[in-house]
Formats: C-alpha cells, structure tokens, sequence
C-alpha cells in the first residue's frame, strides 16, 4: 500500500495563514463530500452489476441465449465494486482528518500517492467491467 503520509517531493507543503484557515476548512469539507459522493456512485453501481446477472436470468427469452446461465461474474464483481466504494469513503474520512490537522498546523501537503491510488483502483474497475460485458456477450 501506498504511504500517503509521505509528502511529495516535488511539492513542498503550502503555509496556510491564520487569515485563509476558514476557506482552506470549507475546501477540505466539500472535497470529502465529493469523495463520499463518488463512494456512493461505486457502491450503487456495484450493487446493480451484482443484480444484473439475476436480472437477465429472468428476462422472457433467457433460456434460448446460452451465455446468459453460464455467466456468474455479476455478483463477485458488483460485490467488489461495492467493497471499492467502502474503502474509498474509509479514506476519504482519513484524508479529510489528516488535512484537517495540516490546516491547523499551518501547512498542507498534496496527496498525490492518495489520488494515483484512487485512479488506479477506478480503473482495474472500469476494466474488469469492460472484461465482463465483453466476454458475457458471446
């Protein structure tokens, strides 16, 4: 696992001044709201893949499409997206109070290795996505 405590080393961290900690507090709060958000659109989706199996199993015609029975991804990938989701609220909730101390502190650093973290994991889900639709379609 990344160590997102590390400051960067191309950035060193910014002086927050008495005078700018209100905004840099509102910021940070609206930044962990958008995290949750994402959190919840990871969880739903995830939720829905999971369904989605079940769902075509049931549709009128079903039984004459052959890939539709031997398909039982659905459920493992939407539980891992749904796990995804959990964790990212988990940092979202740490990173939000470990810039909180910063901005109290008088100085924020960027969390790059938190965002290339969160990237990476968005996209192993987008692909593993873009596996199951490819290969539940034959």
């Amino acid at each position: 696992m990344p160590d997102f405590d590390s400051p960067a080393t191309d950035a060193p961290p910014r002086s927050v001044g008495e005078d700018k900690k209100a905004t840099e507090h509102l910021a940070n709060e609206r930044t962990f709201l958008a995290w949750v958000r994402t959190s919840i659109a990871i969880i739903s989706l995830g939720f829905v893949v999971a369904k989605f199996g079940l769902w075509l199993e049931r549709m009128p015609g079903a039984a004459a499409v052959p890939h539709v029975h031997g398909s039982g991804w659905s459920m493992p990938i939407g539980a891992g997206m749904m796990i995804s989701g959990a964790l990212l609220c988990l940092l979202a909730a740490w990173h939000h109070r470990r810039t909180t101390h910063e901005i109290e502190q008088g100085k924020v650093t960027p969390a790059y290795a938190l965002v290339i973290f969160v990237g990476g994991l968005v996209t192993v889900l987008a692909a593993v996505m873009i596996i199951y639709l490819v290969l539940s379609a034959r």
